[in-house]
């Protein structure tokens, strides 16, 4: 990670990503170091973000692990300002944390309601109430928000996680009207099927194989699941001037998953 490539898109650019320790968290903090940014890795699990973390200074960027359950407004404030105090402000927030159940309605539980409008939608408002002060004083920013393709179209068995995330594209919207006077961007991404634990765990759930699923999610236009580094270019893109122009919007990162849906 050369610290003097001029083509890096996040040179001095300060960001904190949630979810960090894995999947699309971990691409994502792992390209951002690439272009140039110092990287606050976020997660609940501390031994897989330390190695994230290593990883990334083994490489040559700069990073910092800060634990934190993203549902609770102590660990939220504390990550952010962690990311100031060692790094000297904050430019990125990438809301990535999320977790999935997949049920009906008559079998979703109330408390894997609650832990899904946790950890998937509170989790939002908590690190942006806390981020944008900061990135504010450090003269404006972005805020990206990970959604999903079930936040613009129904799903099945997964009332709970579709009503998340739909969530997420509206509080989307909102942030971006509200603080785009203080050159703040927001926009989210909605991917489809990545080849995350996520995914293999939405098998589990569903007492399905695991090939069986992954060939089953891979029934989509360009034939198959996405990896996570696709998603990060996305997440990159939003991040950085290429995107200068483009706020409050949802884009779909899936494959062609909804091209005859929406």
């Amino acid at each position: 990670m050369p610290a003097n490539n001029d083509s890096q898109r996040l040179a001095g650019k300060i960001a904190v990503v949630t979810g960090a320790a894995s999947g699309i968290g971990r691409a994502t903090a792992e390209l951002f170091a690439r272009e140039g940014a110092s990287v606050c890795c976020v997660d609940v699990n501390a031994e897989a973000g330390e190695r994230v973390v290593q990883g990334i200074r083994e490489s040559g960027g700069r990073a910092i692990f800060a634990k934190a359950d993203v549902s609770q407004a102590d660990d939220c404030r504390n990550a952010v300002e962690q990311a100031k105090r060692d790094f000297g402000g904050l430019h990125i927030l990438f809301n990535n944390a999320g977790i999935i159940r997949r049920a009906s309605a008559i079998d979703l539980t109330e408390a894997d309601w609650d832990r899904l409008m946790d950890v998937n939608v509170k989790s939002i408002f908590l690190l942006s109430k806390f981020a944008i002060p900061l990135i504010i004083d450090s003269g404006g920013g972005c805020i990206v928000n990970t959604a999903s393709g079930w936040g613009l179209a129904g799903g099945p068995q997964a009332v709970g996680y579709c009503a998340s995330k739909g969530a997420v594209v509206l509080m989307t919207k909102a942030l971006a009207i509200d603080h785009a006077g203080q050159n703040i961007r927001v926009n989210c991404i909605c991917p489809g099927d990545t080849d995350t634990n996520m995914l293999r765990n939405e098998a589990e759930q569903l007492g399905e194989s695991r090939e069986n699923f992954h060939r089953a999610a891979a029934q989509r236009p360009l034939g198959r699941v996405g990896k996570p580094e696709e998603i990060a270019k996305a997440v990159l893109y939003l991040a950085s001037d290429a995107s200068s122009f483009v706020t409050g919007t949802a884009i779909v990162v899936d494959g062609g998953g909804l091209a005859g849906c929406i």
